[in-house]
């Protein structure tokens, strides 16, 4: 088994030493193309969580302090690396998650971008002199790095995610103890070579693998912690959320979605289909932003299922690692049992499968991509998030009926629609109740604009220059006795 240039690391970082669990235990990471065991990392806990708290706590006191220049240069120099190892980082990416090669290099690109917005944004993380009151004072607003941060993040996009949360953490002046998925822990491993390769002083970045509960407990029960960070889903958010209360920490939590996909009889059909595969479908429709609803208005309704069903038809399926490969397995036999159960009760309840619908040849955990007509309102994928290469299409009439059923989710994450009509898509943006909106577009995250979700999907933003907010604090001095 190849050892991808060095970075398929088998150990936690801890104050810039790498080393294995303490009781000597680890946990198996298993190629979901091939079912092949690609090695094995440290089975942690607790105490290696406090002791990577503890090193992350010394290392903010001078990192948190260090000038400008140096952690803006470290960061560039981060971007630089990662784009050097591209390649290899993409195709440790695809062995452990299973994502198409083409989808894995994207998300080592984005990943890269994030840290190099975040090294231009914090110059520009200015404060403000307020206008005082009286003339024998001055009112000053300034912003300081929170502390040390816990990051926690998924399987699905285990790279581009911390990306996410170091590249602001980093520039702003925090440290991190980062805690990547049990599934997929090699690509965030490989940010701690990449880190320490660069020049990033020891104690600045720490990573763990292991168990998410007693790991996850040790950051929230830590008071030297003073902000998390977590990308997962809803059910784990709001137990992290309560977690934080005992000591009052500062959190940005990007959690679940139940993205509509509204096709108007106005729309551009041919960009709707385009659009509908990339949202649906990429990463084998695995992220929290996929469409897990389609809304198709009953004038175009036939046509486009007919276009959406060919396309769907024509994808790829197979290891992700070969090329022209468009969709790889799914994650773990638990993702497809739920896709399975999904289908099972549509069609219980009228649905017709019109295409796939069924374990893919391939064996394992490939899945046939899957088109469902007739859905309705009543059935599981209405209100729960499918994590999976299924199309669930809704026909409506008006839309003020496609806004209602739209909104009608605790969820409010991703949101897209298709129309020509100007005067539409700015009701959709007042209507809408979802914290991005894609109006003739089925992919709009960019590093340049602020990522996070309303409702249950989560609080604060990642991404823009909002997503540098979060890890700063702000602090008001006012300074008397002028007698200016």
């Amino acid at each position: 088994m190849s050892n991808f240039g060095g970075f398929l690391i088998e150990a936690n970082l801890i104050g810039g030493q790498w080393a294995a669990a303490d009781s000597g235990k680890s946990i198996a990471v298993t190629n979901p193309a091939t079912g092949q065991v690609i090695g094995h990392v440290p089975d942690s806990g607790a105490d290696e969580t406090h002791r990577a708290i503890a090193a992350a706590s010394a290392a903010f006191k001078s990192w948190s302090k260090s000038d400008l220049s140096f952690r803006v240069g470290l960061l560039h120099k981060l971007h630089d690396a990662i784009l050097d190892q591209q390649e290899t980082l993409a195709a440790l990416l695809t062995a452990e998650q299973g994502k198409p090669l083409a989808e894995a290099r994207g998300e080592i690109a984005i990943g890269a971008a994030y840290i190099r917005w975040f090294a231009e944004e914090i110059r520009r993380a200015k404060g403000e002199i307020v206008p005082a009151p009286t003339g024998d004072r001055r009112l000053l607003v300034t912003h300081h790095p929170v502390g040390v941060v816990g990051a926690i993040t998924p399987w699905n996009f285990p790279s581009s995610m911390l990306a996410r949360k170091l590249g602001p953490a980093l520039a702003a002046g925090c440290t991190v103890v980062a805690k990547p998925a049990t599934a997929t822990p090699y690509s965030g491993l490989a940010w701690g070579k990449l880190i320490q390769d660069v020049g990033f002083p020891d104690g600045v970045v720490n990573i763990l693998t292991g168990s998410a509960r007693a790991i996850g407990g040790a950051i929230m029960a830590s008071p030297d912690v003073r902000k998390v960070t977590f990308t997962g889903s809803t059910e784990v958010g709001k137990t992290l959320i309560r977690q934080s209360a005992d000591t009052v920490k500062k959190l940005s939590m990007e959690l679940g979605g139940n993205a509509p996909f509204i096709v108007f009889d106005d729309a551009d059909l041919d960009a709707a289909v385009e659009g509908a595969m990339i949202a649906k479908y990429r990463n084998m429709g695995q992220t929290c932003v996929c469409t897990n609803r389609f809304y198709v208005q009953a004038g175009i309704h036939d046509a486009f299922v007919e276009r959406l069903k060919a396309a769907t038809a024509a994808l790829v399926v197979g290891n992700g690692a070969e090329p022209g490969v468009q969709q790889g397995p799914l994650i773990d036999d638990a993702a497809v049992e739920k896709v399975e159960a999904m289908i099972t009760d549509a069609v219980a309840k009228g649905g017709q499968i019109v295409q796939g619908g069924r374990r893919h040849g391939n064996g394992g955990t490939f899945f046939e991509p899957t088109v469902i007509t007739g859905a309705t309102s009543a059935m599981q994928f209405a209100t729960d998030e499918i994590f999976g290469p299924l199309s669930a299409i809704f026909k409506f009439s008006t839309e003020e009926e496609a806004i209602a059923a739209a909104n009608a989710t605790e969820y409010g994450l991703a949101a897209y629609a298709y129309t020509r009509d100007l005067g539409r898509a700015f009701r959709l943006n007042d209507g809408l109740e979802y914290g991005l909106i894609g109006i003739n577009s089925g992919l709009i995250t960019t590093v340049e604009a602020p990522f996070g979700g309303l409702k249950e999907s989560g609080m604060g933003k990642e991404g823009g220059s909002q997503g540098l907010e979060d890890y700063l604090s702000t602090k008001y001095v006012c300074l008397a006795g002028l007698k200016a």
